[in-house]
């Protein structure tokens, strides 16, 4: 889902849609939590549980307004039977309450409940990478797509240090800042509906592994293998999903779109599980296939090593900062906490890089897939 601002409907969108109960109408007005007045205007996207409309002030900013410096908001409205509610605010605010404002996240200013439904009130943003794509011919530049690949994967790795997964990890959930402001090339990633803990609150240890092949969470199109399978989420599938993201931004499509009907997900796992890492990038930089073999061979329990990806992709875009077209200040960041790692290499370091070692998954479909049928 796009929670601000796309305009044009990707497929392969999330299962299920939003429950019938969500149809009551929506107020006209919004105010919760001490919150000033607003105006409930457009509607910005929707997806399983949520939709997003703009919110513009009607009344005066209080002394304790959060929103200072923009006179328009998004609302997340989310009826009281929602599936995501479940007797409750929506599991979606737990998630906001640990995340929201961190690096790459968008401040969540005020929560509260307004007759049926349940109301966010955040950071109005940009477009998100969806519209840029569509609205750039269905093309994305390779410097632009290595920023993204820079930048997405400090805000990854800033949320997983928190002890979450996102889940839909995909173009429409990759915002950029409002148009015009400082903010612009900054990126942001949203929808936080499918995020999952990969780390256990209270042992600080990392989840059990479980499988549930009857189970899926994410989008098809975008999904890891993993979740295709019904395995549990965690860090490994964000990245491989981000993989996914950045070859589809870079060629326009993927190998496994076009599979229709009920048994979609089956055909899409199997055609991602054949097709190999130099098949899905061959028209991509030699970066983008590495990336590939190092998240698809990634283990249930591995920390992703975000310092060596981000140097894959840091060797392709310019050496001024200043004049990318993303932000990377993040992953400067990220970088700088591995004392002694190499940056602006197109190669990984021989005596780092397992992948020799490993036996690639892709192209190796029997050995996993499994079949369960009305489980």
């Amino acid at each position: 889902m796009n929670d601000y601002d796309r305009g044009a409907t990707s497929p392969d969108k999330l299962p299920g849609g939003e429950d019938e109960t969500s149809t009551a109408p929506l107020p006209e007005k919004v105010q919760v939590s001490n919150s000033p007045v607003y105006k409930v205007e457009r509607k910005l996207g929707k997806g399983g549980f949520g939709q997003v409309y703009v919110g513009r002030h009607i009344s005066p900013t209080n002394a304790n307004d959060t929103t200072t410096g923009s006179n328009a908001v998004a609302l997340k409205f989310e009826h009281r039977n929602s599936k995501g509610c479940n007797y409750g605010p929506p599991y979606e605010w737990q998630v906001y309450n640990t995340l929201g404002g961190i690096h790459g996240m968008p401040r969540v200013h005020y929560k509260g409940r307004q007759g049926d439904y349940y109301v966010m009130i955040m950071d109005m943003l940009g477009p998100s990478l969806w519209d840029v794509w569509n609205n750039n011919s269905h093309t994305m530049s390779v410097e632009m797509v290595a920023c993204i690949a820079i930048e997405a994967l400090s805000i990854l790795e800033k949320m997983h240090s928190k002890g979450y997964v996102h889940g839909d990890v995909k173009p429409e959930n990759f915002l950029l800042g409002p148009p015009g402001t400082s903010e612009e090339k900054k990126l942001f990633l949203v929808d936080l509906e499918l995020a999952t803990k990969w780390k256990d609150s209270s042992t600080s240890l990392h989840i059990e592994y479980d499988q549930r092949p009857d189970v899926f969470r994410g989008t098809v199109r975008y999904a890891s293998v993993h979740a295709h399978l019904g395995r549990t989420a965690s860090r490994r599938d964000d990245i491989e999903s981000l993989a996914y993201t950045l070859v589809f931004l870079l060629r326009g499509c993927l190998p496994w779109q076009g599979y229709q009907g009920e048994n979609k997900g089956f055909h899409v796992c199997k055609k991602k599980m054949a097709t190999s890492s130099e098949a899905l990038c061959c028209f991509c930089p030699l970066p983008f296939k590495q990336f590939v073999e190092y998240v698809v061979n990634l283990k249930f329990d591995e920390e992703p090593n975000y310092a060596k990806c981000i140097s894959l992709f840091d060797g392709i875009v310019g050496p001024s900062p200043d004049i990318r077209p993303i932000n990377t200040d993040g992953a400067q960041k990220v970088c700088h906490l591995f004392v002694g790692q190499k940056r602006g290499r197109l190669m990984m370091d021989e005596e780092d890089d397992e992948q020799s070692k490993k036996k690639i998954r892709m192209g190796m479909p029997a050995t996993q897939w499994i079949s369960v049928y009305n489980a």
